[in-house]
């Protein structure tokens, strides 16, 4: 084995090691998340007795309350496709066996750390790289130990690589299957030039998974004190009575508080890890298709929009020269599995792809500065 490939594959199972600690902690988060929303369901029972309460307060402990249910429905979606998943990928013999990875039985604390790792938005939908059911699948295959999301769980080859759109899937396999097809290439110099592209992504990746790491230790932290705070706070209540209109207007003042409480505490909840999120999103595709100096055809970033926000996430913050942007090309073009998992073939693959996935990132990175 060169150096170079040995260089890619010691990067490698460095972001390996750093999916494990960041899936431990994603796990452990999901266990003082199950403690707040027993406190936050505590304190909203306590609530619902409370009589002659003022609509507009109890409006917004209503939307609140709301805000938490369809958290807990996501959780529950999350931890039933996960085990349908399993059932699919044993069914067809490939649960995990590709990649060497025993995907697990996922439990209702760890469904909880996925759901607030990954965010919930109003419509109870997990937030990925994906929308919908599939996110909901990428996200949860991620914790199951990344084979689901690496091809496994019967997921649609579609589904598989749009799952590796962000941190979560590249350095679990993504990677893996793009290097797969250069490694029969005749000249040695461009071999290593691509690993070394590789080796970069892989790089940025572990320090994503660190400061996600750093992200999810401050949640756990503000998560354990709110726990507490409502805990309190539900034993103060008590101690009000249940008719707000004989209560000192201290208590009355403290119940606003309290209300103020709650929020913050399920924002806790539903509020994604940012650290964890796609760095190229399709807001960033739109806005993208908005720029009035755009050189990309319309109608190819139509056309491959998928595999344009797929790619510049993979080579977000990669520096490329023009050779490398070729070589690039050209190994994208010889990998079939990606294609296929595009549902795209060979010839339509032209350069103006990868060019469109530059200026893309091009015009996002000009945002940022602004």
């Amino acid at each position: 084995m060169g150096k170079t490939k040995k260089r890619l594959k010691a990067a490698q199972e460095d972001a390996q090691k750093a999916v494990n600690k960041t899936n431990k902690k994603i796990e452990e988060l999901g266990s003082h998340t199950s403690v707040l929303y027993d406190s936050l369901c505590s304190i909203q029972s306590i609530f619902d007795k409370i009589r002659n309460f003022p609509d507009e307060e109890k409006l917004e402990y209503e939307k609140i309350k709301k805000i938490t249910l369809q958290w807990k429905q996501q959780v529950e979606t999350i931890e039933k496709n996960h085990k349908n998943a399993i059932v699919k990928g044993a069914g067809a013999g490939i649960a995990g066996a590709s990649f060497g990875v025993a995907v697990v039985a996922m439990g209702p604390t760890a469904a909880m750390g996925v759901a607030t790792t990954f965010g919930v938005a109003s419509t109870g939908t997990a937030i990925s790289s994906l929308s919908g059911a599939a996110a909901t699948n990428a996200a949860l295959a991620w914790l199951g130990g990344g084979a689901l999301a690496a091809g496994g769980g019967g997921m649609a080859a579609g589904e598989t690589f749009l799952a590796l759109a962000g941190p979560i899937g590249w350095a679990i396999a993504g990677v893996s299957v793009l290097v797969s097809g250069i490694l029969f290439w005749k000249s040695k110099a461009d071999i290593d030039r691509i690993l070394n592209v590789f080796i970069l992504i892989s790089e940025r990746d572990i320090k994503s998974y660190e400061l996600a790491i750093v992200e999810l230790n401050e949640r756990i932290s503000r998560i354990k004190d709110e726990s507490q705070k409502l805990i309190k706070a539900v034993e103060n209540i008590k101690s009000f009575g249940f008719d707000y209109s004989k209560m000192t207007e201290e208590q009355q003042y403290k119940l606003g508080a309290y209300v103020n409480l709650m929020l913050s505490s399920t924002q806790l909840l539903v509020n994604p890890i940012i650290g964890l999120q796609p760095k190229y999103t399709g807001e960033d595709f739109d806005k993208f298709l908005s720029w009035s100096k755009r050189k990309t055809d319309i109608k190819i970033c139509h056309e491959y929009k998928d595999i344009i926000i797929s790619l510049s996430n993979l080579l977000y913050k990669i520096s490329l020269d023009d050779k490398d942007k070729n070589l690039l090309w050209k190994s994208f073009r010889k990998n079939k599995k990606m294609l296929e998992g595009f549902h795209i073939k060979k010839k339509e693959f032209d350069f103006d792809t990868i060019n469109a996935v530059c200026e893309a990132l091009g015009y996002k990175y000009s945002l940022n500065c602004l």
